[in-house]
């Protein structure tokens, strides 16, 4: 359903009201397309604190942007050397001068490292900067977007790449207001797909196209979130295995043909989903050998409060959302059908961190996929090569929520610093950048799709 109120905005006589009135004032996102793959001007770096991170120039000159400090569409600043008070106030002075004059829809990315355990000045600092950029994402205004990237036990940005890729990107146009940790480079090496600079000799990846030979399976991807996110894999190289409840085997077999993948008409809730899923990867009539992305993205809704919530309906929602993605996981990887250098993404959602009225069961359930993500990710790398990240949507424009009753979906729509709903694709590029074989260094990170919603953390 369009957003009216948006479009209504866009006008002159829509931004006089709206100004007058004090209302929301969002303005379009652009997102990615291949006419415009990137942002639309120049790239500002800035310093501050005592030290510069190592090899952060030669990352940012591959992101496509070039250097410059007029009107520039993107900010980078580097404050993984603040240490101190005093030093914050360098992030103050750097940002300070130039943030008025960040493109429409432009990006601010500060780097930050990760908090000591023994010096507290330094972690003070540090856990300073997450307040900073919530705060400054919800003064950005004009699309702009607002993100904090913590390089956790390392000082070099090479783990960051793919991240930074994404983040400068119009791909991230929804996601403001997160922080994102990045570990130690991902162990698997190039020969599993990390974006290499030294040149195609040396393993590296098409960065337009980082999936191509690899296998990709997306659960619920018949309509919705679940077929946009399984177009995008595709746009990116995989070779897609769509999943959906046998119902719906005419709208995933449309599907598949149209990406060239496969369809894998399957209850996932079934107790042996995960060998059959294994069955058809070993013997499918594509020759495919393995796993290399499983995106759990199938879920459904039973809404009613507690009180009214007979026990079917609760049983239901958590045996889809979470009980059916537990199983399959475990069976996968126990099957060793998930490739070393491979990639999880769950989908979870801001009603799993901040409740949601009516929605005990699916809150409930959804908070489990958060609990799933911090728990296995360390073990799932450690002894699988396989990375464990998560999705969590807000607000976003799909037939479920064309449904809801207008004032709640206006509500929806307003209460985020972008002050409108995400698209499907907003859910879609964010999956993506976790699949990505660069992406190795990213474990264990929940990061919110909502336009930094305003509620919860």
């Amino acid at each position: 359903m369009a957003d009216r109120y948006l479009n209504f905005t866009g006008t002159a006589p829509g931004r006089f009201l709206t100004r007058r009135l004090g209302l929301p004032q969002p303005a379009p996102l652009r997102r990615w397309s291949a006419e415009h793959p990137s942002l639309d001007g120049p790239l500002l770096q800035l310093t501050a604190g005592s030290s510069a991170l190592k090899g952060l120039d030669e990352v940012l000159a591959r992101t496509g942007l070039e250097p410059g400090a007029e009107r520039p569409a993107a900010v980078v600043l580097d404050a993984t050397g603040v240490a101190d008070v005093g030093a914050l106030a360098e992030v103050h002075a750097a940002l300070h001068p130039v943030v008025r004059s960040v493109a429409a829809g432009g990006r601010i990315v500060v780097l930050g490292a990760a908090p000591s355990a023994t010096d507290h000045h330094q972690a003070a600092v540090q856990q300073g900067l997450e307040g900073f950029i919530r705060s400054l994402g919800k003064e950005a205004g004009r699309g702009r977007t607002v993100t904090l990237v913590r390089l956790a036990g390392t000082d070099s940005a090479a783990g960051a790449e793919s991240t930074l890729r994404f983040l400068l990107s119009p791909k991230s146009a929804y996601v403001s207001g997160q922080v994102i940790e990045i570990g130690e480079v991902d162990p698997a090496g190039p020969e599993f797909g990390a974006v290499d600079p030294a040149g195609p000799e040396f393993g590296a990846v098409d960065p337009a196209r980082p999936l191509a030979g690899r296998t990709a399976l997306v659960t619920g991807a018949a309509r919705g979130i679940g077929a946009s996110v399984a177009e995008t894999l595709a746009r990116d190289g995989a070779h897609v295995v769509a999943l959906d409840i046998p119902s719906a085997q005419g709208e995933l077999a449309q599907l598949a043909e149209r990406l060239g993948g496969t369809a894998l008409p399957l209850d996932i809730t079934a107790d042996d989903a995960g060998e059959r899923i294994g069955a058809a990867l070993r013997s499918g009539p594509d020759g495919l050998d393995g796993l290399d992305v499983l995106v759990h993205n199938a879920g459904i809704t039973r809404d009613r409060k507690l009180a009214n919530m007979p026990a079917e309906r609760w049983s239901s929602v958590l045996e889809v959302n979470l009980a059916a993605v537990l199983r399959t996981t475990d069976a996968l990887l126990a099957a060793g059908t998930l490739n070393r250098g491979g990639r999880i993404v769950a989908t979870a959602s801001i009603a799993g961190i901040a409740g949601n009225v009516g929605q005990t069961n699916y809150a409930a359930s959804k908070a489990g996929i958060i609990g799933l993500v911090r728990s296995l990710a360390p073990r799932a790398l450690a002894e699988h090569g396989v990375t464990v990240n998560a999705v969590a949507p807000g607000f976003i424009e799909t037939k479920m929520t064309a449904a809801v009753p207008l004032f709640i979906r206006e509500a929806g729509r307003r209460m985020n610093s972008l002050a409108q709903g995400g698209l499907p694709v907003d859910v879609a590029e964010t999956t993506a950048w976790f699949a990505d074989p660069g992406s190795g260094a990213v474990n264990g990170q929940v990061v919110r799709v909502c336009g930094q919603s305003l509620l919860g953390a």
